[in-house]
């Protein structure tokens, strides 16, 4: 057993059944991979056995519909209500136990979020009767009426607990030893449930008891069907986070008391999806990477406390198995169950296990999870996800002939074409002008809300460190010293530089590129005007807000965006309780001694704006040219330049470039 990490690594044994480990993945959707009919597909099995290779205990897969003509909101979803589902669901239970890992589906009904376009119009049924926010939206989208949900009858709900009895007992013929129940995030559990939602004067409704009878009702007719041997979890939202209409923690806390003696493992979670497209109540499923990390291990570690004998699992921005050692050790949760994280780096397990914590590549909480399936945005630090029929095994082959390759420049472009040109088997050396890795990352770490991106950043030293390559620090490399060396290929990752635009006033000694004050390179005044309202601009502002300064960020742009990022909610509350003000749609045309003058775009309106310090944050300028420069240093067919020195973007630009541009090199 490893020593660094011995909680995460020990066995635990339910029912009879052994869980060689405390990892999960956190159950995604089928990822769009189930087919027509709901059945699990060759595809999907090599999706998830990019997971269960990488050494997890347990391969969840959520939102396993148990009536997909009446609970349907996700493009392919599995569905377990036909028997005929069996032969294909016991290839996925066996692939999982092939890797020593238990295939776990959650089984759900979401109730009130069923899209009546996907099953013939039909209304969705509920606890009670009432007409939800996504139902509103989407009607006014589509140009018809709102649908209201249908309360079920006491014959209804008998019926619906009777289909989740017969999806449990085809779980277990299709070989699996476990199953979720999807209590959390508003579906139909968590509808009857909630004091907001369950609206009913009968046995269903009331009181907290009367509010858990259908879950209570559901879990026994599982385990009648299914025998002692076999692992029920249990999903709950711990919190909705809605102020004045979602279950809060109290609440939760006597809910589980009705259930917690009818449940192996209480896996917590927390947030509400009945919000569609409001981003204040969906930011707490998602998480992106301005709120903490490990944000729902309290709630786990309070139901642990009130519930101690209760086998407990944690879910939410758990990022890694450091984190989740922590966790375990301190008697927060038993188990911990991660998606993001596994996305991000599939043998996230297996590395820490084997000491080749350097390897890890850390999720940033940046874009993947959409709602949609598969996600809007793929990951940005792992290439290869999405990628499992090229790369069934998630490793990319060795190359037939192994060539000398110099890469230039050690920031994210430079160590993933690294990171590439090993697998490939090429005998790699790195050139790097300065005394670390990490190239601009190094720039963009300073906020507090930055975590994930100091990981990122930890990782790329840390790798760069590591791997098995000749180096050279602090060393600027020349076309001559390549040539010298003969190399074979040689790859340009050497950056871009800040725009600082020339306007009147812009080489004042109080104007400079934003991460440079941010850093601390350069003084920074008490009045700051930024100039750039994307991402960049936008964070630097609020973290020299959070240390007091008075800043207003400007943009020409009258619908900048925050780049996707995920956080624009959080970021916009972050701004309004430090008072930072965001104006689009305003010029710089003159930066003076002590204030910059403005213009708006529409208006002609022109705005003074005290400022003691400008900052830039309009973009960079990629080094293109001086990477040209080195063409000459191998056969011109092997010259690549990749990253910002191509072209300016983000991590998941420079990554992917360096991925697709050497991956079959």
């Amino acid at each position: 057993m490893s020593t660094k990490y011995p909680h995460v690594f020990a066995p635990i044994t339910i029912r009879g059944v052994t869980f060689k480990n405390r990892i999960e993945l956190a159950p995604p959707g089928a990822l769009g991979t189930g087919d027509e009919r709901g059945f699990v597909t060759d595809k999907f099995i090599r999706c998830f056995r990019m997971f269960a290779k990488g050494g997890i205990a347990i391969v969840s897969v959520g939102n396993c519909t148990i009536d997909i003509t009446e609970s349907s909101d996700e493009d392919g979803q599995l569905q377990l209500s036909d028997p005929a589902c069996v032969n294909q669901l016991a290839k996925f239970s066996q692939m999982c136990e092939n890797y020593g890992a238990h295939a776990n589906l959650e089984l759900c009904h979401c109730g009130k979020d069923n899209i009546p376009e996907r099953v013939g119009g039909r209304a969705a049924f509920s606890s009670s009767s009432f007409i939800t926010v996504a139902e509103r939206k989407r009607a006014a989208q589509l140009g018809r009426d709102p649908i209201p949900t249908v309360e079920m009858s006491r014959e209804k709900i008998r019926e619906t607990v009777e289909k989740f009895a017969f999806a449990a007992e085809l779980c277990k013929k299709a070989g699996m030893k476990m199953l979720m129940l999807h209590g959390a995030h508003g579906n139909l559990f968590a509808q009857f449930a909630s004091p907001f939602f369950n609206r009913r004067t009968d046995e269903y409704g009331g009181s907290t008891e009367n509010r858990a009878r259908f879950a209570v009702e559901v879990l026994d007719a599982v385990r009648a069907r299914v025998g002692e041997d076999f692992v029920i979890e249990y999903r709950i939202s711990a919190e909705e986070f809605h102020p004045t209409q979602g279950t809060h923690f109290d609440e939760a806390l006597k809910f589980i008391s009705y259930i917690k003696d009818k449940v192996d493992i209480l896996h917590v979670s927390g947030g509400i999806h009945d919000v569609w497209g409001e981003p204040q109540y969906m930011q707490y499923m998602y998480q992106p990477y301005a709120l903490d990390q490990m944000y729902n291990v309290h709630f786990a570690a309070d139901v642990k406390k009130t519930y101690p004998d209760l086998i407990v699992n944690t879910v939410g921005s758990i990022k890694d198995i450091a984190q989740a050692e922590e966790i375990i050790a301190s008697g927060k949760a038993d188990f911990v169950a991660m998606h993001r994280a596994l996305n991000a780096d599939f043998e996230m397990v297996r590395k820490y296990a084997e000491g080749r914590e350097y390897e890890h590549t850390p999720c940033l909480r940046c874009a993947c999870f959409r709602m949609s399936t598969p996600p809007a945005f793929p990951c940005a630090v792992n290439p290869m996800y999405g990628m499992y029929e090229e790369y069934p095994e998630g490793v990319l082959p060795k190359a037939p002939v192994q060539k000398k390759v110099a890469v230039v420049g050690g920031g994210p472009a430079g160590i993933e074409a690294v990171k590439v040109l090993l697998e490939r088997g090429h005998d790699v050396t790195i050139y790097e002008k300065s005394a670390d890795f990490g190239g601009n990352v190094a720039n963009g770490v300073a906020a507090s809300f930055k975590q994930d991106l100091r990981d990122y950043l930890t990782y790329l030293r840390a790798f760069g460190s590591c791997a098995r390559v000749r180096r050279f620090m602090n060393t600027e490399a020349t076309p001559e010293m390549l040539a010298a060396e003969r190399y074979d290929a040689v790859v340009m990752a050497i950056g871009a530089d800040p725009i600082l635009p020339k306007v009147p006033g812009w080489d004042k000694p109080h104007v400079h590129w934003a991460p440079d004050v941010e850093n601390g390179k350069y003084p920074c005044g008490q009045k700051v005007v930024v100039v750039g309202g994307s991402s960049v601009g936008t964070e630097a502002g609020i973290h020299l807000a959070m240390e007091g300064k008075d800043v207003v960020v400007i943009d020409m742009d009258k619908h900048c965006s925050l780049a996707n990022t995920g956080a624009e909610y959080i970021l916009g509350k972050l701004m309004e309780e430090h008072h930072v003000r965001r104006e689009l749609g305003w010029k710089l045309l003159e930066i003076r001694d002590d204030r910059v003058l403005a213009e708006n775009v529409d208006t002609g309106e022109t705005w003074e704006i005290e400022g003691d310090t400008v900052l830039f944050a309009v973009g960079m300028k990629p080094r293109s040219q001086e990477a040209w420069k080195f063409l000459g240093c191998c056969p011109e067919s092997n010259f690549f330049v990749i990253g910002d020195c191509q072209a300016s973007g983000d991590v998941r630009d420079a990554v992917h470039g360096a991925f697709e541009s050497l991956r079959y090199f």
